[in-house]
């Protein structure tokens, strides 16, 4: 019994281990054009396959390795993993709507058709369609950012005909994370109100809701980034409804087996969906998700592959909120310099600092934060009480303003 992990970069990088735990086998399949930003253990795997487009060598091997399921650990293997269940035989996704789970604007179209609420969208590459579109929508901001990209990657929040046009001319001219040209832009409605993301995990349509945050993003020169997001109970106001709301999504997209990262926006209307990756969300942090409410979204995926009968079983059960966290996606407010492990000591010193990641190597040098390409890493604060987060945070941010960077 062997599963074919598609692009084990990022979070997909702990996969291997939380298989190996389970007495599984795994090889890795590597997609042509993967996020080679995100890190990625190469030691994990002795078997490492490069698919370069031939779906038929590719399965040929895989069979020949035993490979009896297929799983996309990053944005950059969702089609690819798609492909090669559907070739295989083996559990994966609906492959008529394999198209909706990547294209930003197909995926809107596809929940809005299972009669969910969705966001009002175009996609185009031509301007004056984006500027008509926009006139005609009648409401200010709007947004606008690549198809097919990930991770707030040129995403723009346009306030006039002149921001859009210099939106579209940096999308058009840009690759994406993964190396692609953008081809089209996409604009959608600016959809206010509070951003969650729901991590889950599926096994023959049941879905198992691992975990809910809530965002706080903050404006950078017309983007948003990501500035903190706060781990959440189920029983608080309005959680229940949009977990209701995101089991729907992920049945709308023909998403049935897998990890699912969804961000949806609680607005007057209801819950209303940003995007949804057929994938692991980013970030992971399993031993520390552990001690908060019991599970963590790469292990759950693990078990939904070594041992499905008994993940249905319990795939609906609620978690409970053990302890509060917090993830801090740091921010350098200039160029600077990624501090060295003796630098970090007083973030390190914080009383409810839990754990921390850093994107790049001491020393090196540090551009201004403008998207999570750009993010220094992330902070993450655990405590019982949510004043103690709040203040260790805002301590943190004085750090980053007073210096943390050099």
């Amino acid at each position: 019994m062997t599963t074919a992990i598609v692009d084990a970069f990022g979070a997909g990088r702990l996969l291997p281990a939380a298989l190996r735990l389970r007495g599984r086998s795994f090889v890795h399949v590597r997609s042509p054009h993967p996020d080679t930003h995100l890190a990625y253990r190469p030691e994990d795997f002795e078997v490492d396959i490069e698919h370069t487009g031939d779906l038929a060598d590719t399965v040929r091997v895989l069979r020949g390795l035993g490979v009896d399921s297929v799983v996309a650990a990053a944005e950059s293997g969702v089609l690819l993993a798609d492909e090669l269940s559907a070739a295989l035989g083996v559990p994966g996704n609906d492959p008529a709507r394999s198209t909706a789970r990547r294209d930003k604007f197909a995926m809107q179209e596809a929940v809005r058709v299972a009669g969910l609420p969705a966001a009002r969208s175009l996609t185009s590459a031509v301007l004056p369609d984006i500027t008509d579109w926009a006139a005609g929508h009648g409401r200010w901001p709007v947004v606008l950012k690549p198809s097919l990209s990930a991770g707030a990657d040129n995403v723009f929040i346009c306030r006039t005909d002149e921001e859009i046009a210099a939106a579209y001319t940096v999308i058009m001219a840009s690759e994406d994370r993964y190396g692609q040209r953008n081809r089209v832009v996409l604009a959608q409605e600016f959809l206010a109100g509070t951003e969650h993301y729901v991590n889950s995990v599926s096994r023959d349509g049941v879905h198992r809701i691992v975990e809910v945050w809530r965002y706080h993003k903050r404006l950078v020169d017309g983007r948003a980034i990501y500035d903190y997001e706060d781990l959440l109970a189920l029983d608080e106001p309005g959680v229940q409804p949009l977990v209701d709301y995101v089991r729907a999504v992920l049945d709308a997209l023909g998403i049935r087996n897998g990890a699912g990262h969804t961000e949806v926006m609680l607005t007057e209307r209801g819950p209303v969906l940003i995007e949804c990756g057929a994938r692991l969300g980013g970030g992971q942090m399993p031993e520390l998700l552990n001690r908060c409410v019991g599970s963590d979204q790469v292990g759950s995926l693990a078990h939904s592959i070594a041992d499905p009968e008994s993940f249905v079983a319990v795939g609906e059960a609620p978690y409970q909120l053990k302890s509060r966290l917090r993830c801090v996606n740091l921010i350098s407010p200039r160029e600077g310099t990624v501090p060295t492990r003796e630098g970090w000591a007083p973030v390190r010193e914080l009383g409810s600092f839990a754990s921390m990641t850093v994107n790049r190597p001491g020393g090196s040098p540090l551009s201004r934060t403008v998207d999570m390409a750009t993010c220094p890493g992330t902070v993450y604060l655990n405590a019982d009480d949510p004043a103690d987060l709040e203040a260790d945070y805002r301590a943190l941010r004085e750090m980053e303003l007073s210096g943390l960077y050099g």
